[in-house]
């Protein structure tokens, strides 16, 4: 089968396409054929900086859609041959992956191969960080970064669904902004945002944020908290020096911090994440949520998805189209 691979950790020159032995699930765990794989993030800080990568060489890529090809010993509840999306803990990038069996979800009825690649870190990440980790409440203002992107597509539309009083977003660029205004958004900041989301409150501040940049747009999202305001760092997309706070910032107006992961939370406690990810993935199912693809490549240019993921000038989600897709 063809995988993708890097040998050394660079730019998305690095990323080969090689051949490989196809790969037989062990016990809990499940093979699939693999339609769709999707591109995040984190694949970039895999291939960069060794994010979460065991040894080399590695086959980056956490989620996929495609077919079940075997079932490994004590996995009932699976079949060959069944549509699924899978998280996997690396190794998406490839025709056959392998992923544990708590972490493959059967495609809801009506959801196809290709919107299936979206939904396994995507749709849960933003179902927990809205209602598991931020806990919104109908009416409240919510403030969250890089409102273009994969999981801030799905953040809008979901604070609306759950009653939001407005919805703001930051992005990097008139052409996001005018992206994410189309996805739930009630009124987007292109770069600073401090000032703007006080006097688009009042001064007030928000009531929830959500942040995935780190460093300096995390203080600054932290300032625009509202009075017992809670803020969810899920990421550190600029690659700062990890952020600290404490009593000074938190105390005088109440504030909360709380981080999330969806790698994190699929390792400690599978069965919470299949609990978010079936709540999340009926909002797909019923229309509330779509994942716009904005971009597919192939295994033979997964460096050119990373360039452009890298560029911070695409929007919505980015997929590799693989095999039988």
């Amino acid at each position: 089968m063809r995988t993708v691979e890097f040998e050394e950790y660079g730019g998305p020159e690095v990323l080969r396409v090689t051949e490989a032995k196809v790969p037989d699930p062990g016990p809990g765990q499940v093979s699939i054929d693999v339609a769709y794989a999707g591109v995040n993030f984190a694949d970039l800080l895999a291939r960069s900086q060794g994010y979460r990568v065991p040894g080399l060489p590695f086959v980056p890529g956490l989620e996929v859609s495609g077919r079940i090809r075997a079932v490994g010993p004590g996995v009932t509840e699976l079949r060959a041959g069944q549509e699924v999306a899978a998280l996997t803990a690396g190794g998406a990038y490839a025709e056959v992956a392998v992923a544990e069996a708590v972490t493959v979800f059967p495609l809801p009825e009506g959801v196809g191969l290709r919107t299936g690649a979206t939904l396994p870190t995507v749709l849960p990440t933003a179902y927990a960080l809205l209602h598991t980790v931020g806990r919104i409440r109908p009416e409240e203002t919510v403030l969250i970064q890089s409102a273009a992107g994969g999981v801030g597509t799905a953040l809008g539309r979901l604070a609306k669904a759950a009653g939001a009083g407005a919805v703001y977003g930051v992005v990097s660029s008139a052409a996001k902004a005018e992206y994410a205004l189309g996805n739930g958004y009630d009124e987007v900041f292109v770069g600073s945002f401090r000032d703007e989301v006080r006097a688009a409150t009042a001064g007030r501040g928000v009531d929830l944020a959500l942040d995935a940049v780190g460093g300096e747009t995390f203080r600054d999202t932290l300032a625009s908290l509202a009075r017992f305001g809670r803020l969810v760092a899920f990421g550190n997309a600029g690659s700062a020096e990890p952020w600290t706070v404490g009593q000074r910032e938190l105390n005088p107006t109440g504030l909360s911090v709380a981080g999330f992961s969806i790698l994190g939370l699929a390792e400690a406690d599978p069965a919470a994440l299949r609990t978010i990810a079936s709540r999340a993935f009926e909002t797909v199912a019923d229309g509330t949520v779509t994942l716009p693809v904005t971009a597919e490549f192939t295994l033979e240019t997964a460096a050119e998805a990373h360039t452009l993921m890298n560029s911070r000038t695409s929007t919505g989600k980015l997929l590799l189209r693989v095999s039988g897709s």
